[in-house]
């Protein structure tokens, strides 16, 4: 059984080996992204404290996780070489998105985007946005396949490539 919930404090320790086992394939990969103390502690347990840390679910172990942040995020509000669709600021930005190694090559992130989409969109969104950095080309390809469409750049820790997607209501 495959499921996205909630995060939550008890979920802290698995949450953080998914991240540096992230950090470490970001490294190998020939990436800078994640080299430094983000994401945190901090910074989830932060999305804890806002109801936005939400991990993927595998057979009962936890295999990703991801932060789910509604309204206006400050890093996307000036996008340079592009633009996003619409100026409407009532989207979810996805942050933070990290698989599990045990679980890389099963197509996982496909059910997290699919899980996401249904979730936000049942409470009304209907625009995602996503940013990564240029040398990770692994979630580069995994936004295109999902359907996002490259933006522009938005500055976080460096220049990122800033992506869209806009389902229909």
């Amino acid at each position: 059984m495959i499921y996205l919930r909630q995060a939550g404090p008890k979920d802290l320790r698995a949450i953080m080996a998914i991240i540096q086992e992230a950090r470490l394939f970001l490294a190998n990969s020939g990436s800078d992204q994640w080299q430094g103390v983000y994401p945190a502690v901090a910074d989830i347990e932060h999305d804890f404290e806002q109801a936005q840390g939400y991990v993927l679910v595998v057979d009962q172990v936890i295999a990703g996780y991801c932060a789910l942040i509604p309204g206006e995020d400050p890093a996307y509000t000036q996008i340079k070489n592009g633009a996003w669709s619409n100026p409407n600021l009532d989207y979810i930005a996805i942050h933070r998105i990290a698989l599990a190694d045990a679980f890389r090559g099963r197509s996982l992130t496909r059910y997290l985007f699919t899980a996401i989409f249904s979730l936000m969109s049942a409470q009304g969104y209907r625009d995602f946005r996503v940013d990564t950095h240029p040398l990770n080309q692994v979630m580069q390809r995994v936004f295109e396949r999902e359907g996002f469409i490259q933006k522009g750049l938005v500055e976080i820790e460096g220049e990122r490539l800033a992506y869209q997607l806009e389902v229909e209501k």
